[in-house]
């Protein structure tokens, strides 16, 4: 730290220069990035207070014993997971610069993430041919609002992986594809934890109802 003086005034005044921090590269990305995450909490932690509160309202209408599948919903709930863990051996492909196992694992990530949001799909279309749209009561609003808006998480999630999959083939396993590949790997276990909170709070707990 260094000071300077000027001579003319009656008081010296100094000056501070102060060293800054070295940051390494993509400091500030992966920094973004969490702050991103963190809004997106609070983002969901809205959406679960709101089913929470208008979850009981059937407005004389089915309730999640009538129409929630717990066996498909299971199911749907094993393919994000498994997405999860293939996503972490494309994550462990990346620490020994295998091109080639990272492009894989992030294929199989897709597939598995396309099932989710197939099977999803598959559960709205089916409640809303049955007369259970989110028009129906306060309990199918929050209830399409809170499944609907993790399910445009993970659509977004899907095309980014696809995005970064270009990327990793044109470019290789560069600093910047690592980069964004960590940060994607953060949103997508975030999604996954998200995920455990809709399974437990809104289709186990309402199957007790």
């Amino acid at each position: 730290m260094s000071t300077t003086t000027l001579p003319a005034s009656d008081e010296p005044v100094r000056f501070y220069d102060f060293d800054e921090h070295p940051h390494p590269e993509g400091y500030s990305t992966m920094l973004g990035f969490w702050i991103y995450l963190m809004s997106d909490c609070l983002i969901f932690a809205i959406l679960f207070a709101t089913y929470a509160v208008l979850g009981g309202n059937f407005a004389a209408g089915p309730g999640p014993k009538e129409l929630f599948d717990l066996p498909l919903v299971a199911l749907n709930t094993a393919m994000l997971l498994f997405s999860s863990i293939t996503y972490g051996f494309a994550m462990l492909a990346i620490q020994r610069e295998n091109k080639a196992q990272t492009l894989i694992w992030l294929a199989i990530t897709l597939v598995f993430g396309g099932a989710f949001l197939g099977i999803e799909l598959y559960e709205f279309n089916h409640l809303i041919h049955e007369g259970a749209g989110p028009w129906r009561s306060a309990f199918l609003s929050s209830f399409f609002t809170l499944v609907g808006t993790h399910g445009l998480h993970v659509t977004f999630g899907s095309i980014w992986l696809v995005t970064l999959m270009v990327q990793v083939s044109r470019f290789g396993l560069t600093a910047a594809n690592k980069r964004r590949l960590a940060c994607l790997s953060l949103f997508w276990h975030f999604l996954d934890v998200i995920w455990i909170g809709v399974f437990t709070f809104v289709y186990l707990m309402g199957m007790l109802r």
